[in-house]
């Protein structure tokens, strides 16, 4: 890997000994930490497969694009500078995103469709690709203070719309763990236990929807205290629910059961870290407004 020391962050790479999984997560990563131009060489000539690689890669990467490609280079370019990208706004759109697949999920688990369940499993790659744009820029962000600049936002808040994200997309791949078990599971989930399964779902966005609140739409503590209640309520009903599991007269339901659950737990603990940062956030603005 040859780095040029200029203003413009730009790579070459020799992959002449590189597979595809290794190129995919070489690409990902290089975009991640915020690199503009990245050059990929091989003497020996890029294979059509290498290609395919190359552009399914930059469909998951907001804003990377294929400048050249010649038999032995492919170049690569960022093409949307920080002055156009609104870290809040990517972070509210995930959310709705994200619990919307949430909810689909669970409806797929209740009525057994499994093309809905599908369509949760395809949104993923929305978030993804939304996780990874905040990503690239709040680590350029910790880099260079122009990029802070363009970004409009402190490091301190860009911290805490990433650490949202981050969240956020956790609770994405449990959407689609519960979105599968609709696909791959030769079993369906009895109608009383799928409506506890939806109440409680509903239950741990409500969590997750009031400490986002907090973080991205400036809300009051009071919000943040309120979901971490609401998260401990949630559990202790999940754990009682978990329990009330080991009697019943079907193991398979039930083991499904203990897996869906720990999906609905997990979605509610990703809200209450976000609760937590946005009391830190909500005391760290009013520190600022006391001074």
């Amino acid at each position: 890997l040859n780095e040029a020391e200029t203003d413009e962050r730009s790579a070459v790479i020799d992959i002449s000994v590189t597979d595809s999984d290794a190129l995919h997560e070489q690409l990902t990563a290089l975009y991640t930490v915020g690199y503009d131009a990245v050059t990929l060489q091989d003497r020996n000539g890029h294979s059509i497969d290498r290609q395919q690689t190359v552009e399914s890669t930059i469909d998951e990467l907001s804003g990377f694009e294929l400048l050249e490609a010649t038999e032995t280079r492919i170049q690569l370019r960022n093409l949307i500078d920080a002055t156009n990208i609104n870290v809040q706004k990517s972070a509210i759109r995930m959310r709705l995103v994200v619990l919307s697949m949430h909810t689909d999920a669970l409806t797929a688990i209740a009525n057994d469709d499994a093309e809905l369940a599908r369509r949760v499993i395809t949104r993923d790659s929305e978030v993804d690709k939304l996780f990874a744009m905040v990503t690239r820029h709040f680590r350029r962000s910790l880099l260079d203070l122009r990029e802070v600049e363009k970004l409009n936002h402190s490091r301190e808040r860009l911290f805490e719309y990433y650490y949202v994200c981050r969240q956020f997309e956790r609770v994405a791949d449990h959407a689609v763990k519960m979105a599968q078990f609709v696909i791959e599971e030769e079993i369906t989930i009895p109608d009383q236990l799928s409506q506890r399964l939806s109440e409680y779902g509903e239950t741990a966005r409500s969590v997750l929807n009031l400490s986002a609140d907090v973080v991205l739409t400036d809300g009051d503590i009071e919000m943040a205290h309120r979901s971490l209640s609401e998260r401990d309520e949630l559990v202790a009903a999940l754990d009682s629910e978990d329990k009330n599991m080991y009697g019943y007269d079907e193991p398979d339901v039930a083991y499904t059961m203990g897996l869906l659950l720990d999906s609905i737990r997990r979605s509610a603990e990703y809200g209450a870290n976000i609760a937590i940062i946005g009391i830190q956030q909500v005391l760290r603005r009013e520190g600022v407004n006391n001074a």
